[in-house]
C-alpha cells in the first residue's frame, strides 16, 4: 500500500504537533511543582517530547514523518504517568493527529470513502 503525503495532511499536522509542542514543554514545571517529579525526568521528558514534536513536524514531508508523529502521540498519553492530567491530553492529541490525517486526505482525495 502507497501512503501518499498531501500538502493538506503536512498543514494539519505540522498545526497539530505544533500545539502538542507547547503543551509538552509546559508539563515540565507541572511536572515538578504539582506532581513532585525529579526535575531531570520531568525536563527529559517534557522538553523531549516538545522537540520530538518539532522534528516530527518537519519530517512530515515523508511517510516517516507520520510514523514518527503517531509514535509522539503514544508517548504524550505515558507522560501521564508523570502528570495524570495528560492521560487526558495525550488522548486528544492523538484523536486530533488521526483525524487531521484522514480529514485532509478525503477533501484533497487522496482516498475513497
Amino acid at each position: 500500500m502507497n501512503f501518499q503525503v498531501t500538502p493538506g495532511m503536512r498543514r494539519l499536522g505540522a498545526s497539530v504537533l505544533g500545539m502538542e509542542a507547547i503543551v509538552a514543554g509546559l508539563i515540565t514545571p507541572v511536572a515538578i511543582t504539582v506532581g513532585g517529579v525529579a526535575p531531570a525526568l520531568a525536563v527529559t521528558a517534557g522538553i523531549g517530547l516538545a522537540v520530538l514534536c518539532v522534528v516530527a513536524a518537519g519530517l512530515l514531508k515523508r511517510p516517516f514523518g507520520y510514523i514518527l508523529g503517531s509514535l509522539v502521540q503514544v508517548l504524550a498519553i505515558c507522560t501521564g504517568f508523570l502528570v495524570p492530567m495528560m492521560f487526558f491530553l495525550g488522548a486528544i492529541f492523538t484523536a486530533l493527529w488521526i483525524t487531521a490525517i484522514i480529514v485532509a486526505r478525503r477533501v484533497e482525495g487522496a482516498t475513497s470513502r
